[in-house]
């Protein structure tokens, strides 16, 4: 696959991990998916609390079963991670959706948040899910070339405590064919 993957959060990749999660946070920048908020200082407990999201059933109010997965390069280097929501309540059908995803900062505007839809997107059909809904802020003109560029469709747009949300759909069996070559 030239050199990427998703592959599940483990202790495997546990320093790679911390290395980004460093590298965000120097920033001051918001962390997305939001599981890059959670505490892994307890590494092992993080690792738990991931797969208690993607198997539990006892979630708690307004949460749903997600899987969580980081792109990887050849060299292990975890570049970014992203989220898929097995399925959709009311809160992500106005903002987050099916899919959630971030790239460290040093590695933006390299085409790995293209690339990390794709793959997403072909976890989510393995999940079910033939339509995907991705949000984005209309401010962030990035994050809507990635979704254009992964066949995101625009639905609509809420304001959603002042800010601007625009609502895309994507056919889970339209991901990039050739996401293995950017």
């Amino acid at each position: 696959m030239s050199g990427y993957e998703l592959v599940e959060p483990s202790m495997e990749y546990r320093d790679e991990y911390l290395d980004m999660i460093r590298e965000w946070m120097e920033t001051g920048e918001n962390m997305v998916p939001f599981v890059l908020k959670f505490d892994c200082a307890d590494f092992d407990a993080f690792l738990r609390e991931l797969h208690r999201l993607k198997t539990g059933s006892d979630l708690g109010s307004g949460k749903v079963n997600s899987s969580t997965y980081w792109l990887v390069n050849a060299d292990r280097r975890v570049l970014g991670a992203v989220n898929i929501r097995h399925t959709l309540n009311e809160q992500l059908l106005t903002i987050g959706g099916h899919i959630g995803y971030g790239i460290r900062p040093s590695e933006r505007r390299k085409g790995h948040a293209t690339r990390l839809l794709a793959l997403a997107l072909r976890k989510a059909r393995g999940l079910g899910i033939s339509k995907a809904l991705v949000t984005c802020d209309k401010e962030n003109v990035g994050s809507a070339k990635t979704i254009l560029n992964n066949g995101g469709v625009l639905d609509s747009e809420d304001t959603v405590k002042g800010t601007v949300i625009q609502r895309y759909w994507i056919e889970t069996g339209e991901a990039e064919a050739d996401a293995d070559d950017r």
